[in-house]
């Protein structure tokens, strides 16, 4: 047990010191080395490019292939630009970051957490580079708002650790999602305005599927967890939109969703940032992330899962009568 905690320990020195040095190099020579893994993964390795490919004609069906294939090529690059952007992201001053990525409408939000006790829930989608985003208690007056972000813990303890530092460098709490209820509540119960992040656009275990709703012409699964929790304590939502200026420059902007969770129907504020998530993957598509397998998990294979499920038990309930 002590061989495997030094082990761990070690990789994770190893790992951060390799990426700190990295994180040395200007960003001239980080892109021409993203320029050069872009070429590897896209055309030797072909890095997931039916998936790529399988999402991106799905999603696009009024494109021709020859559009899709320009979208494709883009989003390769931008995923390499992403990779280096993070690496650079761990000795990236408050002074520089704030230049590379730009907040619209955080006086609104500030304004909205006036009073005390006032929460906010933003929610985000994995478009690039949204590592950047963690900056945004550096664009705060209120020093007495807190700031955090729900996070999925990564199998790799080394590498989970690291993330960690470098969502945790500018001031905002990384909260692991099994915690995120308890956690939440604490801050509330301190009755200080405070903001929580959620990445919400992944997919959702068989277990958790609660909600359904149209995503990109498709029957798609999603988070409601994030929603729930806003409803319970009454916040406020916003759904926060990413586009690039140029490389390595970013602008986010506020879009609010409701000033209060709890006065709207049940899964609205989640239907809401799908709609303005897909409105804004539609205006720059190749900045999202499209190798994951968004659509994998079917209504019909949730019915004919619950189903099972619901059978088991009953046997189960007769087995025990």
């Amino acid at each position: 047990m002590r061989l495997c905690l030094a082990m761990v320990n070690f990789n994770y020195k190893m790992i951060r010191a390799l990426w700190r040095l990295g994180a040395l190099l200007p960003f001239k020579f980080l892109y021409l080395f993203s320029d050069i893994v872009y070429l590897i993964i896209y055309y030797v390795a072909r890095y997931r490019r039916k998936i790529v490919r399988d999402n991106l004609v799905n999603s696009f069906p009024e494109k021709s292939l020859a559009e899709i294939i320009v979208i494709e090529k883009k989003f390769y690059s931008s995923f390499c630009d992403y990779m280096v952007e993070t690496v650079k992201l761990m000795r990236m001053s408050p002074e520089r970051i704030k230049k590379h990525m730009r907040f619209e409408g955080v006086d609104e939000l500030e304004q909205m957490l006036s009073g005390e006790g006032k929460s906010s829930m933003v929610y985000i989608g994995h478009l690039f580079n949204w590592e950047f985003i963690t900056s945004l208690p550096l664009h705060f007056k209120n020093p007495d708002v807190r700031f955090g972000q729900i996070y999925h813990p990564l199998a790799s303890k080394a590498m989970d650790d690291l993330f960690l530092e470098l969502r945790g460098q500018y001031g905002s709490e990384s909260i692991a999602m099994k915690n995120t209820l308890r956690r939440i509540l604490e801050l509330s119960n301190q009755k200080k305005p405070f903001v929580i992040g959620a990445i919400a656009d992944q997919v959702p275990t068989w277990e958790s599927i609660k909600h359904w709703l149209t995503f990109f012409h498709r029957d798609t699964p999603v988070f409601t967890g994030s929603e729930k929790i806003a409803r319970r304590i009454g916040s406020s939502a916003y759904y926060l939109a990413l586009r690039r200026e140029k490389r390595g420059y970013y602008v986010a902007t506020f879009h609010l969703i409701c000033e209060d969770a709890s006065l709207l129907e049940e899964n609205e504020v989640t239907n809401r940032y799908f709609t303005l998530l897909e409105e804004n993957i539609k205006e720059e598509p190749y900045l999202w992330l499209w190798t994951h397998k968004r659509w994998k998990r079917t209504r019909q294979g949730h019915i004919e899962r619950e189903a099972r499920r619901a059978r088991d038990l009953q046997r189960l309930a007769e087995k025990n009568m």
